[in-house]
């Protein structure tokens, strides 16, 4: 199976061709959506952190960032920085540039002059590499290039013995052709994770997925916390899941049955190819953010009752099983899958198409979240800004 994509000198091929604005920090982040919408063929991010934190937020607000440059559907960066946060635009350069051989530029509001003088700049610069941008030929490319995220969020009964189904099977399809596949949100796998620590390749995976949610649970219990008092959220308990074990169950099956060969930290890049997890929150927002700026070329979602979410760098197909909330949000459903609930067709049948649909958004075909422009961003915080 091959695409057509855009080849990077990094070995890895993108499925657009992005010149991404990118903001430091949330006080450049008006900045960036004025250039971006300026000049063809850019987007932006609105990053709400960035400044005045512990280092261990930094930490990983800088590897997002670092992330999203990175990624394989982008062709270059301008950076918009402010001049006084905790990382300046030129350090975030040099931490680019150290990474890729992409275009990378920035510029600082306060050191051009204001945002006025600063966005002039930042146009022209966007402008003249989106022209660059352009002249680059898509070349066939092998799915082994695909990095696929697999994300849920607002689930409800359809998803787990669905929807969930569906797209694990699309996930096996994938690994079995060559590519890649990245499950996330490991709060939900709370109660399931003896079960999804069964597919691990190795004793040492086994033993760390376990470990994650002994960990996130003990984290929890020290700030007085319990992770169940948050899920199920109430959309899923009105949706007819009733406990965080019954909604693991379902969320793991997403995941498909290949042996998981790596466990990954937020926002971190895999190392081996396969199916893999990544270790974070049990926000779909944040968790899609951190699959991004961990190399992710295109995004899968599952919902129940429904969702808008977009990413500016990833195209997100949304999938729904339940069949009202196809009809009831067809701006922003991609793919019906409730012929599974209504057993027209197997999930195994509905996991084959959904694999002719990556394709499509491989080669090209929009998703609706991209249709509209939509960039949802969060970055998830270790500990609470000082």
């Amino acid at each position: 199976m091959q695409f057509w994509g855009y080849k990077r000198s990094e070995g890895r091929a993108g499925i657009r061709n992005h010149v991404l604005i990118l903001p430091t920090c949330v006080c450049g982040s008006e900045s960036a959506r004025i250039v971006a919408s300026q000049v063809r063929g850019a987007v932006n991010i609105v990053f709400n952190t960035g400044c005045s934190d512990v280092q261990a937020n930094t930490d990983m607000s800088q590897k997002v960032l670092t992330g999203f440059a990175c990624n394989p559907n982008v062709y270059g960066v301008v950076i918009i920085g402010l001049g006084c946060e905790t990382v300046g635009h030129k350090q975030l350069r040099e931490k680019i540039q150290k990474m890729t051989s992409k275009p990378v530029v920035s510029f600082g509001i306060q050191e051009e002059g204001g945002t006025l003088k600063t966005i002039e700049k930042a146009v022209r610069a966007a402008r003249e590499m989106a022209s660059e941008a352009g002249r680059q030929q898509k070349e066939l490319c092998d799915i082994s290039e695909l990095l696929l995220g697999i994300e849920c969020g607002g689930s409800d009964a359809t998803s787990g013995i669905a929807s969930n189904p569906a797209v694990g099977e699309l996930s096996d399809l994938l690994v079995d052709l060559g590519a890649s596949t990245m499950m996330s949100e490991s709060i939900e796998w709370i109660g399931g994770e003896h079960v999804l620590a069964k597919r691990a390749a190795t004793p040492e995976i086994h033993n760390q997925i376990i470990q994650v949610c002994k960990d996130y649970e003990e984290h929890l219990k020290a700030a007085g916390q319990d992770c169940r008092a948050g899920q199920p959220t109430p959309g899923n308990k009105a949706g007819g899941l009733s406990t965080l074990d019954e909604k693991s169950l379902g969320c793991i099956r997403k995941g498909g049955t290949r042996p998981i060969v790596e466990v990954l930290e937020q926002a971190a890049r895999p190392t081996k190819r396969g199916a893999v997890v990544m270790d974070t929150a049990g926000f779909d927002i944040s968790s899609i953010t951190s699959m991004v700026a961990g190399g992710c070329n295109a995004v899968i979602f599952t919902t129940g009752r429904g969702t808008p979410t977009g990413n500016a760098i990833v195209p997100v197909l949304k999938v729904t099983a339940n069949a009202r909330t196809f009809q009831m949000m067809e701006d922003n459903m991609d793919v019906d899958l409730s012929a599974i609930i209504s057993g027209e067709k197997t999930y195994k049948e509905m996991g084959r198409e959904l694999l002719g649909k990556i394709e499509d958004v491989c080669n090209g075909k929009l998703t609706k979240a991209e249709a509209y422009g939509f960039s949802d961003i969060a970055v998830d915080h270790v500990c609470r800004f000082v």
